[in-house]
This record gives structure tokens, sequence and C-alpha cells, in this order.
């Protein structure tokens, strides 16, 4: 157990119900889940608490009027205490206020100090004690008032009036002599009316005098006749009046029959035209129930039961037990209404405000509310089941087809026609080329976003009181679960669709969230991007809702597993599509003099890394309102590292494809003996011609230059690219791309020496090696000749280096020189401008002296056949 929570602190201190309260403390609990109540005056606040830290909680206010405390219940600390309190008032609607309401503008009370009453436009009282209030600028605080006076007021019109209130309220500032004078012009009004009674006496006295002498001579005569007729004169007359009224009634029966009749008569009529709205309201209610005009009714039904529910007229019950009839009616009627979804929340505000007005047993309001959480979670579930037997039949149509040997192609489109409805149907073969799981997920998002805020703004409307129904603080907890449940199903259902892997295969959520075919989500990968954006524009309208985090926090983590998806499928298409670019290799060679020959195979890789990373910034990386940043994430960096290692590295696998691959070795046997980089003699130049691509030696070294060039030049260029649209630096996979690429580059320098010494090494044929050699000098020769023509000046060191060259190129060599070979030679000789100094003449003899001696052991191997058959001999 932990230390009970207390609240130190409270903004705004006070305010109306549905005030945004900021609550402050201490040990307010470790989390969301740690919260399990708040109160505020007594009115459970829990549903729209949010927490914040250990130290801050954000709700709303009830509707609890007066000072009271902030209570907060963590699971661990128990009830806690507080040190403040906040108010709660309900504002007073008054004629000068704006109001969304009818105000009633009845006459105020009269004064307990006086005997005329105000006028209903003067809300102003006059200072009793004749004192000027306008020194007083600062008035006195309200808070100190109410702890002074709990039960009183300052308000004159008030049984609660108070002097001392009134004193504080307008005259705290007043000095005492000005009170002192103020007592006294009060005394002096009051003495003043008393003295007008007397005065009025005085000015009258001759007119009292006589209604005195009035008076005692009524009395004599009163007297007398007492004496004179007894104490009842009156029997006799009463007597005879008695029977004057009977022989009148003898005369008169049938006149006065037919009076009877007509008075009756009369009388009906005008109680028919007087309570004519009552007789007519059966009527009345049955034609507005037809036009749907339900205010109407009610109006009617609240006026007829203010008049005649306390009446014991015989016919009036009888036409109201007509009406009842009828409004029971139109209680069902508006309750089978509320039952019917969809419909929008000023609708069902409307049915359940008419619902509460008529009376009708239950709740109405709440019985909305579940009615519109059933509705949104049948709403899903029937959208999953749905989509779900749309891609099966998708799937066992392509089964089938696939069996058959048919393809879904039309036959107009096959042989170059165009059906006559092709541009009608355009629209639909699009739709119908979307994935099921994207419409799925379409049609989902947009269910939530336009569903759900109606349940939640109908279930903030019922507990502030809007909706003017009986709250239950239980029904908080239940309709916190309603919303919980929806957004689960929500989350649920997405997870399921397209990120099945992020469930637990063997719980029951997956029979809840439904299962989806498994050959459909190959189809889906390319539309994760999509599908992220509508569940981001779902999010967002979640987010303008001011729902608890708990909620948010369901849909957050979902989008934070579909970004992190969304960007391994990324990087992995781009990886398969970057293996595969062997396939479409020209073996088209640009010369550049810093990298030598390279094709268009790494800037084709280089755009595919760009096409991805600027895809994966734009609707991966880059988050979005409440988003956790995704690089934020230790898995996610790790994830993201793998996938950029993964997508270097499928290029070193696509160039080690093209230098090893089947066909490329198959091209060995067609292709001509000498590198097509330094010249092909021409007897082999019509071989070369025939050959399908380029020959096996030119692959090796283009896709050598290639590697060379990536490792060198493209990665670095990579590594600037990542840096700049704002990912983790790739130390690690530029690293591991790089010595891929330097071991590939050394295989295949390894496999191009292997396969030009073996010729020369009597692996193949010791008769052919002259042959083969002496096109190999001829082919040396004419590059040479062709260098050296095209050099315009040399130095000497330059002259020294070239003549040294050629002259040990000749020497070893002489065996397998020919004359078109030697006449090469001296034509580079030639173009080799001549050495007049002597000494520049012996430093290119000594150079030769020193390579005749090192280069012994190679230049026996290129001199007698029978030495060189025993080196051979000798090096195997």
């Amino acid at each position: 157990m932990g230390p009970p929570p207390v609240v130190t602190g409270v903004s705004p201190k006070e305010g109306p119900p549905g005030t945004r309260v900021t609550v402050r403390g201490e040990f307010l609990g470790t989390g969301p889940a740690d919260l399990q109540g708040l109160t505020i005056c007594d009115c459970d606040c829990l549903l729209s608490a949010e927490w914040k830290s250990s130290n801050k909680i954000i709700a709303r206010s009830g509707p609890g009027k007066g000072r009271g405390d902030i209570i907060v219940t963590t699971r661990y600390g128990g009830r806690g205490t507080s040190t403040v309190q906040f108010r709660g008032y309900h504002e007073t609607i008054g004629p000068m206020k704006e109001s969304a309401v009818w105000v009633e503008e009845a006459p105020l009370q009269t004064l307990a100090w006086g005997r005329r009453s105000m006028s209903p436009t003067n809300y102003q009282h006059e200072d009793p004690l004749g004192l000027s209030v306008e020194e007083n600028d600062k008035k006195f605080p309200e808070d100190d008032l109410h702890e002074l006076f709990p039960e009183g007021s300052g308000d004159l019109a008030s049984e609660h009036f108070l002097a001392g209130w009134f004193l504080l309220e307008h005259h705290h500032a007043t000095t005492f002599d000005d009170l002192r004078a103020g007592l006294a012009f009060l005394r002096r009004k009051v003495d003043g009316q008393k003295e007008g009674q007397l005065s009025f006496l005085k000015a009258n006295v001759g007119s009292v005098m006589d209604q005195l002498d009035t008076l005692m001579i009524l009395k004599d005569k009163f007297e007398t006749d007492v004496k004179e007729h007894g104490p009842d004169p009156t029997v006799e007359v009463e007597k005879a009046i008695q029977e004057s009224m009977l022989e009148a009634d003898k005369l008169f029966n049938e006149v006065l029959a037919r009076r009877d009749r007509a008075d009756a008569t009369r009388n009906a009529l005008g109680v028919l035209q007087r309570f004519k709205f009552l007789f007519g309201l059966p009527v009345s209610i049955e034609r507005n129930i037809r036009k749907g005009d339900y205010d109407v009714v009610i109006n009617d039904y609240a006026r007829a039961k203010n008049l005649f529910s306390n009446t014991d007229v015989a016919i009036f019950k009888k036409v109201l037990v007509e009406v009842e009839q009828r409004i029971n009616r139109l209680r069902e009627i508006l309750q089978n209404k509320l039952q019917e979804m969809p419909s929008t929340l000023e609708e069902q505000k409307k049915i359940i405000r008419n619902l509460v007005n008529l009376e009708a047993t239950g709740d109405p309001a709440w019985d909305g509310i579940c009615c519109h959480s059933s509705f949104i979670s049948q709403r899903l579930s029937s959208c999953r089941d749905e989509h779900i037997a749309a891609e099966i039949a998708v799937v066992e149509d392509t089964g089938k087809t696939s069996k058959s040997g048919l393809h879904s192609t039309p036959l107009s489109h096959k042989f170059g026609k165009s059906s006559s409805n092709s541009n009608n149907s355009q629209s639909q073969d699009l739709l119908s080329s979307v994935p099921q799981r994207v419409l799925f997920v379409e049609e989902l998002t947009e269910i939530v976003s336009y569903r759900f805020p109606d349940l939640w703004k109908l279930g903030q409307a019922y507990f502030s009181g809007e909706l003017h129904v009986k709250i239950e603080p239980s029904r908080q907890a239940q309709f916190k679960r309603m919303v919980l449940t929806a957004i689960e199903l929500f989350s649920g259902l997405l997870r399921a669709a397209v990120l099945p892997h992020t469930l637990d295969r063997m719980s029951v959520q997956r029979q809840t969230y439904g299962t989806w075919p498994s050959q459909g989500m190959e189809a889906v990968v390319p539309w994760l991007p999509r599908c992220l954006r509508y569940v981001r524009a779902t999010y967002s309208s979640l987010i303008r809702l001011d729902l608890p985090g708990e909620v948010l926090d369901i849909v957050a983590i979902l989008i934070f597993d579909l970004r992190l998806h969304c960007m391994s499928t990324l990087f992995q298409q781009a990886s398969e599509h970057v293996k595969s670019l062997h396939k479409g290799e020209t073996w088209k060679i640009e010369f550049d003099s810093k990298h030598g020959g390279i094709t268009d195979l790494p800037s084709q890789f280089e755009c595919k890394v760009q096409e991805v990373v600027q895809r994966v910034k734009e609707s991966v990386l880059l988050g979005e309102q409440r988003e956790t940043p995704l690089l934020e994430n230790s898995n996610a960096q790790r994830e993201l590292s793998a996938l950029v290692q993964g997508l270097l590295l499928s290029f070193s696998q696509s160039l080690e494809h093209l230098a090893f691959s089947n066909e490329a070795m198959m091209q060995e046997d067609h292709s001509p003996a000498v590198s097509q980089l330094i010249g092909c003699p021409a007897v082999y130049r019509g071989h070369e011609k025939e050959s399908s691509g380029p020959a096996w030696e030119q692959r090796l070294l283009t896709t050598l230059s290639n590697c060379q060039y990536t490792a060198k030049v493209l990665l670095p260029h990579l590594s600037d690219l990542f840096a700049r649209h704002g990912f983790p630096s790739p130390i690690l996979p530029i690293a591991a791309a790089t010595n891929a690429l330097n071991t590939l580059e050394r295989r295949i320098l390894e496999v191009y020496l292997e396969q030009k010494s073996d010729p020369l090494v009597h692996r193949v044929s010791p008769s052919l090696v002259s042959r083969v050699l002496t096109q190999i000098v001829e082919t040396v020769a004419e590059e040479l000749s062709r260098l050296m023509s095209c050099v315009t000046r040399f130095s000497v060191e330059g002259n020294q280096q070239a003549r040294a060259d050629i002259q040990a190129i000749q020497e070893t060599a002489r065996l397998f020189t020919t004359p078109t070979a030697q006449s090469f030679f001296d034509e580079a000789l030639e173009a080799i401008p001549p050495l007049t100094n002597a000494a520049d003449k012996k430093v290119v003899e000594d150079t030769l002296a020193k390579f005749r001696v090192r280069m012994r052991l190679q230049l026996m191997c290129f001199g007698d056949p029978k030495n060189q058959q025993a080196v051979a001999v000798a090096g195997m």
C-alpha cells in the first residue's frame, strides 16, 4: 500500500457545472489504471478525469452546488484528503443576460421595509440609508461573505436578508459617522410615514364625527325595532317570501322549465366553447402524430395536465383518459424510433427530450446510449463478415481460374480490341483492383469516424445534465467500458485484417476479430501506406473529442505497430526489387575518367533507395498529432537498421548473380580468347557478334567496376541521403554492404584470373599456347602503337619509362612475336622521341638489366618450349 493521495491545489476555485478543473497534489496515483475515484463537491467526476502525473489530474466539475472538498481515491493509496475546496454554482439567468432558454419575467417581491412593490423593470434598489456608494470601488470578497453568513443574503427582497451582509457588501468602506447619519435618515423616513396618518385624521375630523353620529342613530333604531318586533323580525318576512315563490312557481312552471332548458343549453355551449382545447385535444394529438409534430403534442399535453389534472368533472376525466391513451401510443412510437439505427445525434437527443417531457418510464437517455453502442459493435462486426466473405469468394474464384487454365484478362485486351462498354466499366475495374482488406479498412475507419463521436457526445450530454434525466453514478463506469469496448473492437478488427501477426494465435480474440484467408495478405502490402492514412484520419477525429488517454492509447499503439509494419514491408519490397535488378541489365557501359566503365545498374539501385527512403519518411517516419516518434523506440531502431542493411546487401546479391549466373558462365564457350576491353583479333570478331550478350570476362570486369563504384561512391551518397531525410546514421549497414562488395570483388577477381591463366598453365592444350600467345602479342603490340601515337608530349622520365616498357615486352615475347607484331612495336618506338643524352640512355639500360635479373623465372616461361614445359611441371 502507498500513501493516501492529498489534494493541495485547484484551478479555478469555482465555476458552473462542466468547468475544466486542474487538480494538483501528492500521491495522486502511479498511472491511469491506479486512479479509482474523483469527487468534486460530492459529485463523481471519474469519467472525465484524465491522469497526467502523480501530482496532476484534469477533470470537469459536476452539477454540485456550494463549497465542497476534492477527494481522490487510488488503488494503492485508498481515499485521500483535501486541503482546498471548490465552489460550484449555477448561473442565474436574468433579462439582461444572454440565454438559450426562455426566462419568465415575473414581478419581483415587495421590500420588507416598504408597502409599495417595484415594477418589473425596476431592478435597482435605492439605498435605504440614503448614502452614496461611489467611493466603494473595491467590493468586499463574496467568498468571505458566504463564510461569514452561510444561510444569509444581502438582497433587500430576500426573506433571508441580513443587515450585516448588506453593510459589508455596500458600505464596508463607509465611515462610522456616515452610518450614523444614514440611520438617522432611515428613522426620519419611518417617522414621516407615521406623521402622515395623524395629519390625515386631523384634516378630516368633521367627516369622522358625522360617521360616529350615524352609527349612534343606527344603534338606537335597531334597539327600537327589537322592542317592537322581537329579537328575530325576519321569520315572518321569510315565510311570506316562500309562499310567494310557491305561487309564482305554479303560475310560471312551463316558462321556468323552458328557461332552465335554455340555461342548460347555453351553459353546455359555453363549456364547449370555453374548453374547446380539451375536447379537441385527442383529435389534435392524432393529427400531429401522423404529421410528426411531436413537440406540438407534448406542449398541448403539458398544458392539458396543468389545467385539468386535478379536475373532478367526469366529462373532463373521460377526455383525459383518451388523451393518455394516445400519449402512451406516442411513447411507444418514440421508444421504437430511439431503437432505430442509424440515427444522428440531434435526432436522438430530440427523441430523448420528448420521452423525458412525456414522463416515459425507465431511462430513455441511457437506453439510447446502449442502443448506439450496440449498433456500432454490430456494424463493425457485420463489416468484417461482409469483407471476409468477399475475400474468400475472390480466393476461390482465383483458385478455380488457375486450375482451369483460364486468365482473368478480357479477350479484347488480348487481341488489342476494346469493348463497347470498356469506358463505362473503367471505374469498376479500378475499384475491383483494390484488395478487400483495404476496402475493409476504409469502411471500418469511416464507421468509427462518423458513428463513434455521436456515442461519445451523447454520453457527455447525459452525464452533464443536458438531457435532464436522473444520473446514476454507477453508469459512468459502464459508459467508460462501452467506449473502451468499441475502440478495442475497432483496433482488433484492423489488426486481424492487416496485422495478424500482432494477435495471439491461441487467444479467443482471434475468433472475435475474425480469420482472414492467408492468401490475401500479399496483395495488401503495397496498400499499407493508404491504410495508415485512413487510421490516422480516424485517430485525429478521436483526439478532437477530448477522450480519456486510456482510450486514445489503444489507437496510438495500433498506429505505431502499423507504422512499424509498413516500414518493414516497404523496405522488404525494395529489397526484392533490388535483388531482381540483374534481370534488366542492358550491359550498356558508360566510361568515367575517375571510376572506369560502369553500367546503369548502380544508378537504378540508388533511385530505388531514394524512392523507398522518401516513402518511408512521408508515410511512416514523420509522426502526426499525439503519435510516438518511431525512431525513439529501440526495437524500431534495430529493425530499421536490419532493414537498411538487407536493402544494401540485396544489391551485392544482384551483382553476384550477374557475375556467377549459369547464363554468364555459358557464354564462356562462345567468348573470344582476348578481352573486348583491350581489343580482339579479327579472326575472333565474327564469333563475338554471334553471342547473345557480352562475354563472360566482360561481365566479370563490368561487375567488378560496378562493385568498386558502389563501394567508393554510391554507398557514401546513400549515407548522406539517410542523414538528410532524418534517418539514423547507417554506419553498421554501410559497413556490412562495403564488406560484402569487397568480398564479391575478390571473388570476381579470383575467378577472372583463374579463367585467364588456365590456358597458359597447360590445363587446356599445350599445342595452343603458341597460337594463343601469338594473337595476344599482336593485340598488345597494336594497342601500344595506338597509345604511343596518342601522346602529344613526352617528359624525360616518361620517355625513359615508355622505352623501357616496350623493350621489356619485346624481349619477353620474342619467340611469339610475328612480323605484324614487330611492325606495331617499331611504330610504338618511333612515336617516342629519341634519347640524346647518354645518361638517359644508361638509365634505360640499367632498368632493363634489373628487369632481366628479377624476372628471370617469368622470362624462362616465355623462352624455349622445353624450358617452358619444365617450369610448368615444376609449377604444378
